[in-house]
């Protein structure tokens, strides 16, 4: 892919001018506006940043906790190329550095929440939930809570409930982040749902700290592992499982859909189901494991909504507003 920009081009949006100062990857930039440190996106041929454009126009005037577009460029016109917020980290990061603690885990997972909630009420479907994707600015490190701004990043891949790559559950998403429905390409499809399971996950991540993951598969089966897909719905049953009784409805006749859930519910032994609803209190806190266990349902149908979870009484011990 031949890249947009190049370092030191001056390029320019509508408050003013900037310059390119050092490429992220192969679609993102760091430039200045004056002083100001800013990210450019912009790609050739591909439709991802003016949807993430349209996005942000739509909803960040309504909530604080997705990232910024601040500008547009108009020269050079095409492509399409907007200049969003700088933060200082993500939370995979942050979370590697120094683990969370408590007041921090619902400080930011309830502004994650809120930032979901606000696209689900419009039928969108962020798609793409995890650390990597929360944005954060740092504070004071001496206070209780070290994080100011927390924003919701990414949004090229946040579609409507309703739009044929929903309905046709064309998968989307980091593997180990992905919702059931989605690893076992449910002819059902996928909606705001799936956002709910990735949230769980990245709050697991959190309570946990370091570079955990619930899901990840046995030493040796790496991501480019042909069966790796296969390993993370093992991991997904065995923790989460089993599937609700009236499962076969999602499964719609789909005879593979069929092999696979049998084949779960034949070979992962009994005693490993719902492992995660069996952690200890030494291990987690009891208030925090069901909280979880409440949001990691294998069946879509069964898990709260964002707003739902808001009202939980897991955040009323926190004051933090």
């Amino acid at each position: 892919m031949s890249s947009v920009f190049k370092l030191g081009q001056v390029i320019k949006g509508k408050l003013g001018e900037y310059i390119i100062s050092k490429q992220i990857k192969d679609t993102v930039w760091f430039a200045k506006l004056s002083q100001e440190q800013v990210v450019i996106k912009s790609v050739f041929n591909h439709p991802r940043v003016q949807h993430e454009r349209d996005i942000l126009r739509r909803f960040q005037e309504r909530t604080p906790y997705l990232r910024s577009m601040i500008d547009e460029i108009q020269d050079p016109a095409e492509p399409v190329t907007i200049v969003l917020k700088y933060l200082d980290d993500n939370l995979h990061n942050a979370s590697n550095r120094q683990t969370l603690n408590r007041r921090e885990v619902q400080y930011v997972s309830k502004r994650l929440l809120q930032a979901l909630s606000v696209l689900h009420e419009d039928g969108f479907v962020h798609t793409d939930v995890k650390l990597d994707n929360v944005l954060v600015n740092y504070g004071d490190s001496n206070t209780a809570i070290r994080f100011t701004d927390i924003q919701l990043a990414d949004c090229g891949a946040t579609y409507r409930v309703d739009s044929e790559i929903a309905k046709s559950c064309t998968t989307v998403g980091a593997p180990i982040w992905r919702s059931p429905e989605i690893v076992m390409g449910l002819p059902v499809g996928w909606n705001t749902a799936t956002d709910i399971w990735s949230y769980g996950l990245c709050l697991i991540a959190l309570m946990y700290g370091g570079d955990f993951h619930v899901l990840r598969p046995p030493r040796g089966i790496t991501v480019d592992h042909e069966d790796y897909d296969f390993h993370i719905m093992i991991q997904q049953f065995k923790f989460f499982g089993p599937l609700s009784n009236n499962f076969d409805e999602l499964l719609q006749g789909n005879e593979n859909n069929i092999m696979m859930a049998r084949w779960l519910v034949e070979n992962v032994p009994k005693e490993e189901w719902s492992l995660f609803s069996r952690v200890s209190e030494t291990e987690l806190p009891s208030r925090d494991r069901d909280f979880i266990c409440r949001i990691m349902k294998m069946d879509p149908r069964d898990r709260p909504t964002a707003k739902e979870l808001l009202k939980d009484s897991w955040f009323d011990e926190s004051t933090l507003g």
